[in-house]
């Protein structure tokens, strides 16, 4: 494989140094350079244009309970940054909680609390409980801001490092396509493969979120079970990225003495 050596400019090493986020749980630095409002911006124009793209489950059941459980997942996630002092990282959110006919094991939110869930994964989550694990990882990846960390690995790896501002002014049809990767806008699936780092850390603060919001954490547990188990030979897409069967329940283990705590019966 080609080795490709990248310079940076001192500017984009100032840049770099300047745009860190750190994770409210975890506490893992990462970069950011990509401004937070034009990341919801692109994000709800594509939100948009899937859901007129996709046919909506309305009126229905299982709507209702995608609709219930996600008022209650945002308000505990508003609860657990408040109580933290990093209730800034939801200024602007604007939740909405939709569920699509789609027969695909899958759910996403993209930045800014747009939350789509497939009627596919309904059967895995098994009722309202599986439903808060699935809403509860979904939500953190974006609360965690996983895209614009994988958006700014691209941004340093492809453009020397530039800001996504600088990128958009010279070069418009690169930033777009960095969105687009970063996301994964356009493909059937519409989210991004996150790493396992990533969907670790989604774990984590998923479960956290789950409890505050009165759903038993243990559940965690047999949710992903079941979805390991959907998976046989070939795992869904939901899956691909995700870490090994034993490293989860191991750590989704560690993590429950303090989501038991955070659980409010």
């Amino acid at each position: 494989m080609k080795k490709v050596c990248i310079a940076l400019s001192f500017t984009a090493i100032l840049s770099v140094f300047s745009s860190c986020f750190k994770n409210p749980v975890t506490g893992r630095s990462s970069v950011n350079l990509v401004d937070e409002n034009s990341v919801r911006q692109q994000s709800a124009a594509s939100y948009t244009s899937f859901l007129s793209t996709n046919k909506l489950a309305t009126g229905t059941a299982d709507a209702g309970m995608v609709s219930r459980v996600g008022n209650k997942m945002a308000a505990a996630v508003q609860q657990f940054l408040t109580e933290r002092g990093k209730q800034d990282l939801i200024a602007g959110y604007q939740w909405e909680f939709n569920l699509v006919n789609n027969n695909e094991v899958n759910a996403f939110c993209m930045p800014g609390g747009k939350v789509v869930v497939y009627t596919g994964i309904l059967p895995i989550a098994a009722g309202e409980t599986g439903l808060a694990v699935i809403m509860g990882h979904e939500i953190a990846h974006a609360i965690a801001r996983h895209g614009n960390e994988r958006m700014s690995q691209q941004l340093i790896a492809q453009a020397g490092g530039v800001t996504m501002s600088v990128l958009m002014s010279q070069k418009p049809q690169q930033a777009q396509e960095l969105f687009n990767n970063a996301y994964g806008i356009g493909s059937t699936l519409a989210v991004l493969k996150y790493s396992r780092t990533h969907e670790s850390e989604a774990d984590e603060m998923g479960l956290y979120f789950m409890a505050m919001a009165g759903y038993d954490p243990n559940e965690a547990i047999n949710f992903w079970q079941r979805m390991a188990a959907k998976g046989g030979q070939k795992p869904p897409e939901f899956l691909s990225t995700h870490p090994s069967d034993a490293t989860r329940i191991s750590q989704l283990k560690g993590w429950m003495p303090k989501a038991t705590q955070l659980y409010k019966h």
